[in-house]
């Protein structure tokens, strides 16, 4: 018989699975090539620009969650807005993650390649710790949740476009920027993939995951 977790328990793993993923983010982008998805556009942002990949981070998770909120409208939940600060914590993991792997420049492919591996693992892992206490919905899939409701479409069908959808962008950006794809390369079509396969099999062959949150 599983024993109830206390919520701080609860809130205590899932801010581990938000550090978790902002170092696996961090991790694949060190990879140099290329960032996964949903990071494309803040860090081909912060290469042009003065703030940093966290800060712009911090501003794309905050139209998601003003875009959710417009969404639901009176199914909008007051707790939701936590997600704020989950997004300051995300954001803030980030900018602390890149500066502690300033150091990790690889030169060679099969490093490049090993990194890009352990990022999409953690990254991976990350989430399914954030989802398996059940706490709250971090914006980049709280807004596709959000027009998978409004929409009926199916939640994999929204996040595959929603994911292409900000490569397309980021890709335009940088183009328009530098004249060529920064922070975008085969390692963000890798991970479109490859977290998610991790994700499936963190949840199907890692039963603590399950306790976290009972």
């Amino acid at each position: 018989m599983i024993t109830e977790r206390p919520l701080w328990q609860r809130w205590m793993w899932f801010l581990i699975g938000v550090a978790m993923g902002a170092l696996g983010i961090a991790v694949v982008t060190k990879s140099a090539l290329g960032t996964t998805p949903i990071s494309a556009l803040p860090l081909v942002f912060s290469y042009r620009f003065a703030p940093t990949f966290g800060v712009f981070t911090f501003v794309m998770n905050m139209a998601f969650i003003l875009v959710q909120a417009a969404i639901y409208r009176k199914e909008w939940r007051a707790f939701q807005w936590l997600q704020i600060l989950i997004n300051f914590l995300f954001s803030a993991f980030i900018d602390l993650w890149m500066v502690a792997l300033t150091r990790l420049e690889p030169e060679h492919l099969a490093w490049r390649c090993v990194l890009l591996a352990l990022g999409c693992v953690i990254l991976g892992l990350g989430i399914s710790i954030q989802v398996a206490p059940g706490i709250l919905t971090v914006p980049g899939e709280g807004i596709v949740k959000a027009v998978g409701w409004r929409t009926k479409i199916r939640f994999g069908t929204v996040k595959i476009v929603f994911d292409t959808t900000l490569v397309v962008l980021a890709g335009v950006s940088s183009l328009v920027f530098f004249g060529h794809l920064a922070g975008i390369g085969v390692g963000t079509v890798v991970s479109m993939f490859a977290v998610g396969l991790v994700v499936n099999w963190c949840n199907g062959h890692i039963g603590w995951l399950k306790t976290l949150g009972a």
